[in-house]
């Protein structure tokens, strides 16, 4: 199989496999005007198995959805054919309307205008909780 080089865009690399499509979904990638290339199950030394998503366009992230859902993957900016930056991702402190309290009892299944914010409290286990309840994510 052959996947072309990007000449301008961006590589999520190191995403657990499995995880590629919902990055996508999560990141509306489906309304983009350019290619996006998900390759799924790809050898890694270090992982095993792994998903990459690669953008022909260089276009902005939200590094809290990739943060959320592939903690320990990196994004290299690819400009004239070459890597120009290559970040590390973190999970976030907060995440604002990224996921969604399921506690029936949460002030935010009340008032719908509310956003539903949660504070990141165990990092090792990436475990967030929601300011309102305190439920788990």
């Amino acid at each position: 199989m052959t996947i072309d080089s990007i000449r301008n865009g961006v590589v999520i690399d190191h995403i657990p496999a499995g995880k590629a499509l919902e990055i996508y979904h999560h990141l509306h990638m489906e309304k983009l005007g350019c290619s996006v290339a998900i390759l799924t199950n790809v050898y890694s030394e270090k992982l095993g198995r792994k998903d990459i998503i690669k953008i022909d366009e260089d276009i902005e992230l939200n590094w809290d959805v990739i943060g959320y859902l592939a903690p320990a993957c990196t994004v290299n900016i690819i400009r004239e054919g070459q890597s120009v930056e290559k970040r590390r991702i973190k999970l976030a402190t907060q995440l604002t309307n990224v996921i969604f309290c399921r506690n029936p009892r949460c002030i935010t299944t009340i008032e719908q205008e509310l956003p539903h914010v949660f504070k990141l409290v165990d990092e090792k286990k990436g475990l967030y909780r929601c300011i309102y309840c305190e439920s788990k994510a």
